[in-house]
């Protein structure tokens, strides 16, 4: 067990951040866990610490939740995202973290970007076709695989749809469960799951639940349009982040 307390300085604000984002509050905020533990241990480790609270996290969610998701959507984009796990996986030893997360913030941006542009001009939310569904199921697969950055390339399939706040985070609650859920078996045989890393994940566990159900309890509290636009500011935040973590890195 990691037991250096400038680790749980990050790492106790970070579950509680992706707790409350898992629940459904905070959009795309929850994805700045990995890269706040990231601070003071490698990026590999705390995505490994984080996967099984995740796990803990989307139990709590599928029952919350239950009943609420739009399968239509779920049947159109999951196939893919297990593509996408799958060439994670096989391009283990040669990816490079920083770059997949430049990428990622670099077509979040651009999303926000769009999005200002439609509500400057008012235009309605639309539909998603098949082409949409497979390129950002699988970039969803792959970068939550080498990152747990999947957030964005979700939310940019699904957000312009214009699902209700409550459908909406349904979805995305049994979209990553699925993904958490597969990603396990790689991981493994990867083996990210050390003695020292599973006792550390046990310390943080407990507060998963707690503020996962919080994140719950306050989207039911907020109005669709304050959780839309809090959930494009939330993309915005973490591409930010994504961008500076990754051109940083190359200096």
């Amino acid at each position: 067990m990691l037991t250096d307390p400038i680790f749980y300085l990050a790492a106790v604000p970070a579950v509680i951040l992706v707790g409350l984002s898992k629940g459904g509050f905070g959009g795309s905020l929850g994805m700045l866990g990995v890269p706040l533990m990231a601070l003071v241990i490698s990026p590999i480790q705390a995505a490994a610490i984080f996967l099984p609270i995740l796990i803990c996290m989307d139990i709590v969610g599928l029952y919350s939740y239950r009943g609420k998701a739009n399968w239509q959507v779920l049947r159109g984009i999951l196939p893919y995202a297990l593509v996408g796990i799958t060439v994670g996986w096989l391009l283990a030893d040669l990816v490079d973290e920083n770059i997949v997360r430049l990428m990622v913030g670099l077509v979040a941006l651009a999303f926000v970007l769009d999005y200002v542009v439609r509500i400057l001009r008012k235009k309605e939310f639309g539909t998603r076709g098949p082409i949409s569904a497979a390129v950002w199921g699988t970039t969803a697969g792959f970068t939550s695989f080498v990152a747990h950055a999947g957030g964005p390339p979700f939310q940019i399939h699904t957000l312009p749809m214009g699902m209700h706040r409550i459908t909406f985070v349904a979805t995305s609650v049994y979209f990553f469960a699925t993904v958490n859920t597969v990603k396990l078996i790689p991981y493994f045989f990867l083996g990210q799951f050390s003695t020292q890393n599973l006792w550390t994940t046990l310390v943080l566990l407990p507060l998963a639940p707690l503020a996962m159900i919080t994140g719950i309890k306050l989207v039911h509290l907020v109005s669709q349009t304050f959780f839309y636009r809090l959930a494009y500011i939330g993309m915005f935040v973490i591409a930010l982040k994504l961008c500076s973590d990754s051109l940083l890195s190359f200096m």
